[in-house]
């Protein structure tokens, strides 16, 4: 199970990461604070102190067609903002 799917990259994540030093990821929806934490310090090899966490529901939409009504939804989503110790900096863009 790949814990982490990606780093959050937008203005208010950035905000976040310069004024706080939290970063933001999509991580998966069964994932709990514990195995996040591990698997930040081992994928970037930093020293985490908080995890917080949100579950963002799945959207529904529908339209009106041909064929009658088309309904489709999105997957749910968990965002995870992860606060570094002091003095610690992970480096999204680095190439691996």
């Amino acid at each position: 199970m790949s814990i982490i799917i990606k780093p959050i990259i937008s203005e208010k994540a950035n905000y976040l990461t310069d004024l706080r030093g939290a970063y933001s990821f999509f991580v998966n929806t069964k994932a709990n604070k514990i195995q996040i934490k591990k698997a930040i310090e081992e994928a970037y090899g930093v020293k985490v102190a908080d995890v917080r966490t949100m579950i963002y529901a799945p959207k529904v939409s529908a339209k009106h067609t041909k064929k009658g009504l088309q309904v489709g939804k999105t997957n749910k989503l968990k965002k995870a903002v992860v606060s570094l110790v002091e003095g610690e900096v992970i480096d999204i863009f680095a190439t691996n």
